[in-house]
Parts: C-alpha cells; structure tokens; sequence
C-alpha cells in the first residue's frame, strides 16, 4: 500500500470510532521515519484505547504490518507506528500540553 492509501486507510479507520480533530500532516520533508503523522483526540482514555485498537485490528485484517504501538496502557496519548504513517490518538488535555501540531508546522 502506497503512502497515500494508507494514511486514508488510518483516517477511515480512526473515523469509524469519531475521532475528534483529525490532523493530518505530511513530514515527509522533515522526517526519514514517516511520510505522514496522523492525530487526533479521544473523549476519554476508554475512547483513545478504542481508536488505537481498532486502527490496529483493522490494519492486521488487511495484512499491514504494524512496527509498533505505546501508550495503550495509560491512554493519555496512544501511537501506531504503521511505517509511512504514525497515529497519535491524545487526550486533549495530552494534545494541548505536547502541541503536536505547531512543533511539526513550525519545521515545515
């Protein structure tokens, strides 16, 4: 699966459990790990979990390869590491403090 297609699979699948405030930034210019970091917000560490797991269980279905996943435990902040595309599922009061976002902007 191209770059591409599976940054669209990962935000199909984090928008089959209403992911909230999905941002999808390509990096690829910036980072020789990942073409595309993909975040959102869960409504609760139940919510995160949720998200992270069925994105993991969907990719297996599919046959992707998943390098990685942290955070499932605690589930303030949850990644899947999928290769060219890394999902970061925060709790907003996670995604606030750590600014994903503007830190990966400001390097653009």
């Amino acid at each position: 699966m191209q770059s591409a297609e599976l940054k669209q699979f990962v935000v199909d699948k984090i928008d089959d459990l209403k992911a909230r405030d999905v941002v999808v930034l390509d990096v690829s210019k910036q980072s020789n790990i990942t073409d595309f970091m993909v975040i959102c917000s869960g409504t609760s560490k139940t919510h995160v979990r949720a998200i992270a797991e069925n994105l993991i269980t969907e990719a297996k279905q599919a046959g992707l390869n998943i390098l990685g996943s942290e955070g499932r435990d605690a589930s303030e902040w949850v990644l899947v590491d999928l290769g060219d595309v890394i999902l970061h599922v925060m709790q907003d009061q996670t995604r606030d403090f750590y600014q994903l976002e503007k830190l990966w902007q400001e390097h653009a």
